[in-house]
C-alpha cells in the first residue's frame, strides 16, 4: 500500500523504494556518505570573444567560493566501483546569499552516454555530468565536470583515498556545457581542495529549485523525482537533513591553471558517441 503522497507514474513512484532502502540501511537511500570540500571557482566570462551563453552569470567574468560534496551514489564497500556524485554550492552566485547548486554523477561524454550513470573505481578517470539537460540561455544544455590534472594521477574513488589525494593536491576540473548538436564548450575552472573533518553522514540539503540563476535551470522533471526521492529517503531514515555551509570551510587554492581559456578546451573523447 502506498504511502501518503506517493503516485503510481511519473517520478513519484520513486518514494516508496527510497524509503524502504533507507529504512533498511537506516541511512539516506542515496549518497549516504560524502566529503564536505572548499574549492574555487573562475568564470572568464565571453567578453574575450566567442558567442555568447545568453546567462549573465557565464558571460560576465568572475570569482566564486564553490562548497563541493564528493560522494559514492550508493554507498558501496569501499573496494567496489560506484556511482560518484558531485554537488557544487556556488556561493553568491547572483549576489548575497542567492546560491546556485550543481549535481553532477560519473557519466561518458559522447552524445548518448552523457545521460547515463557510470560506476567507476578512479574518481578522476572521466566527466561527471548532469545527465539530463539544463536550459542555459535559449538552449538545452548538458553540463559537465572534467578532470583536468596538471599531472595525470589515479586517485581512487574511495572516500579515505579521496581525502588524502585532496590533502596532497588539488583537483582541478573544466566545467563545460553542449547541446545535443554541440560540441563541449568550457565555461569556467573549478578547483577543488582538501576536506575538512571527516565523512558527512546525512545527504547535505541541495536545493536544485531554490538555488538555480536567471537563464540556467535545471529541468522540471528532474526536480520531480528527486523531490520523490529524498522525500521518501528522509521518511525511511528519520535523519535530519543537514543544511550545507553557504560558504567553504577554507580556501582551495587558484581557480585554475595560468593561460587556461575555459571557453576553448580539448574536447572530451567522444568515442562513445555511438553505442
Amino acid at each position: 500500500m502506498n504511502g501518503a503522497g506517493d503516485t503510481g507514474a511519473g517520478p513519484g513512484r520513486l518514494r516508496a523504494p527510497a524509503r524502504e532502502v533507507a529504512r533498511l540501511r537506516r541511512a539516506p537511500a542515496l549518497h549516504p556518505d560524502g566529503l564536505l570540500c572548499p574549492g574555487a571557482l573562475e568564470i572568464p566570462g565571453t567578453s574575450a570573444g566567442g558567442p555568447r551563453w545568453g546567462v549573465p552569470w557565464l558571460d560576465e567574468a568572475g570569482r566564486y567560493a564553490v562548497t563541493v560534496r564528493w560522494s559514492r551514489a550508493l554507498g558501496l564497500p569501499p573496494w567496489l566501483p560506484d556511482g560518484l556524485g558531485l554537488g557544487l554550492r556556488v556561493i553568491d552566485a547572483a549576489g548575497p546569499g542567492r546560491h546556485l547548486d550543481l549535481l553532477l554523477t560519473t557519466s561518458r561524454p559522447g552524445r548518448l552516454l552523457r545521460h547515463v550513470p557510470v560506476m567507476r573505481r578512479d574518481a578522476l578517470a572521466g566527466p561527471y555530468t548532469s545527465l539530463l539537460a539544463h536550459r542555459v540561455g535559449d538552449r538545452d544544455r548538458v553540463l559537465a565536470a572534467v578532470p583536468r590534472e596538471t599531472e595525470p594521477r589515479r586517485v581512487p574513488g574511495d572516500l579515505a583515498a579521496l581525502r588524502a589525494a585532496l590533502r596532497g593536491a588539488p583537483a582541478r576540473m573544466l566545467l563545460c556545457a553542449a547541446a545535443a548538436d554541440e560540441p563541449w564548450r568550457g565555461f569556467g575552472w573549478l578547483t577543488i581542495g582538501p576536506p575538512r573533518g571527516g565523512p558527512t553522514g546525512a545527504t547535505p540539503g541541495f536545493d536544485l529549485r531554490g538555488n538555480s540563476l536567471p537563464g540556467l535551470r535545471p529541468p522540471e522533471r528532474l526536480l520531480r523525482a528527486r523531490d520523490a526521492a529524498y522525500t521518501g529517503s528522509r521518511e525511511g531514515h528519520g535523519l535530519l537533513v543537514g543544511e550545507i555551509p553557504a560558504g567553504p570551510p577554507g580556501p582551495a587554492g587558484p581557480p585554475g591553471p595560468a593561460g587556461a581559456d575555459p571557453g576553448r578546451p580539448d574536447a572530451p573523447d567522444t568515442t562513445d558517441d555511438h553505442p
